[in-house]
C-alpha cells in the first residue's frame, strides 16, 4: 500500500514538473533568449538594471522635477514620444527627435552624430542639456545620494556610494535589457513562413531584392549603424548633423541611419521629425532626396506602383513587436 502511495506521489510530480516545463516553454518571450553586448566593465545583471530602471522613470533627475528619461522614451510609443522634437524642462523642445532606443544595446556608437561610443556616456548627454532635464551633475548626485533607497542599492550592487559611475552604469544595463526582436517577420525567419501575408511577403521582397533598402537597413537590425548623409535637404540649416563633432565639411548632412524596427510605432521621421507619414518617407527615396553636394550616392530615384507601395509599408509593419510592454 505504501509502495503504491509513494508511486503515485511521484507520478503526480513528474506530471506536474512536465506541465509547469510546457507552461514556462510556452511563456518564455524569444527577446529573452537573445544575447545583447555588454561592456566588460559593465554586465549587466538583474538588479542593476531593476535600479536603472527606477532611475529611467524618476523625474528627480531633471533639474526642477518634471522631465524623466521616460519623458522623451515612453514603453507605450515604443520608447518615444511620437513628438516632432521632445519637451524639456520649461516647455523647452529639442532640436532633434527622440529615437527609440529599443535594441540600443547592439549600438555601435550613441546619438544621432554617432559619436559617443557607449550607453554608458550617452546617459550624461539628456541630464545635463539645457532643453532636456537641465541638470549639474555636481548638483544631481549628491541629492541622488541622499535618496536612502539609491544609496543602499549603490552600496549592494556596486560596493559604493551613489555616484556618476552608480548612475550611468545602472541606466545603461536598464537600456541593454530593451530588446524587441520578435517580430512577425522575425518568426517568418525562423521558418514560420505562415507568420507575414502575402503583401508582407511582396514587401519583404521589394524592400529586400528590388530596392536599395537593406543596403543602409539590412536584417536584422535593419540599420549598418553608420551616419549618412540621406539628401534629406538641399541646403541644410543649423543643424549640419556629425558637422558639428569635429567640423569636418564632408561630415555636412550626415546623421546615423536608424533602425526600422517597430517604425509604424516611432513617427514622426527623421533626425527633425519633419516626415510624418511613412507613405511621405518613401516619397523622399523615391524622389532620389533633394539631391545635397554630399547625399549618399546609394539614394537613387525608383518608381512603386500604388500597390506595390502599400505591400512594402505592410512589410514595414510587420517589423512590430511590443512583447517589451509585458515585461
Amino acid at each position: 500500500m505504501l509502495n503504491r502511495i509513494l508511486l503515485s506521489i511521484f507520478i503526480l510530480t513528474s506530471i506536474s514538473g512536465m506541465l509547469l516545463q510546457c507552461t514556462t516553454a510556452k511563456n518564455i518571450d524569444p527577446n529573452d533568449l537573445v544575447v545583447v553586448p555588454a561592456p566588460s566593465e559593465n554586465p549587466t545583471t538583474s538588479e542593476k538594471a531593476a535600479l536603472g530602471k527606477q532611475l529611467f522613470f524618476d523625474k528627480r533627475l531633471s533639474v526642477d522635477g518634471t522631465v524623466a528619461c521616460v519623458s522623451c522614451h515612453d514603453p507605450k510609443k515604443a520608447f518615444t514620444d511620437q513628438l516632432k522634437t521632445s519637451e524639456g524642462i520649461k516647455g523647452q523642445h529639442t532640436e532633434r527627435n527622440s529615437p527609440s532606443i529599443l535594441n540600443s544595446g547592439f549600438l555601435k556608437t550613441v546619438m544621432f552624430d554617432a559619436h559617443l561610443e557607449t550607453l554608458e556616456m550617452q546617459v550624461i548627454v539628456p541630464i545635463q542639456e539645457k532643453t532636456e532635464m537641465g541638470h549639474n551633475m555636481k548638483v544631481l548626485i549628491p541629492q541622488l545620494r541622499a535618496i536612502p533607497e539609491y544609496q543602499a542599492a549603490a552600496k549592494r550592487i556596486f560596493n559604493r556610494d551613489f555616484d556618476a559611475y552608480v548612475l550611468t552604469r545602472s541606466i545603461a544595463a536598464y537600456e541593454r535589457t530593451l530588446v524587441s526582436m520578435n517580430s512577425r517577420f522575425d518568426n517568418y525567419q525562423k521558418d514560420k513562413k505562415n507568420a507575414l501575408t502575402k503583401d508582407e511577403l511582396a514587401g519583404w521582397k521589394l524592400f529586400s531584392e528590388k530596392l536599395y533598402c537593406t543596403q543602409c537597413h539590412p536584417a536584422p537590425y535593419f540599420t549598418t549603424f553608420e551616419a549618412a548623409n540621406n539628401g534629406l535637404y538641399k541646403e541644410y540649416g543649423t543643424d549640419k548633423g556629425r558637422f558639428r563633432i569635429h567640423l569636418d565639411s564632408a561630415d555636412i548632412g550626415k546623421f546615423k541611419i536608424p533602425s526600422l524596427r517597430n517604425i509604424a510605432l516611432t513617427f514622426p521621421y527623421m533626425h527633425d521629425g519633419s516626415i510624418e507619414k511613412l507613405e511621405d518617407v518613401i516619397a523622399h527615396y523615391s524622389n532620389g532626396g533633394k539631391q545635397h553636394p554630399l547625399q549618399d550616392k546609394r539614394i537613387v530615384k525608383f518608381s512603386l506602383s500604388s500597390k506595390e507601395q502599400n505591400q512594402l509599408i505592410s512589410f514595414l509593419k510587420a517589423l512590430t513587436d511590443t512583447n517589451y510592454l509585458e515585461r
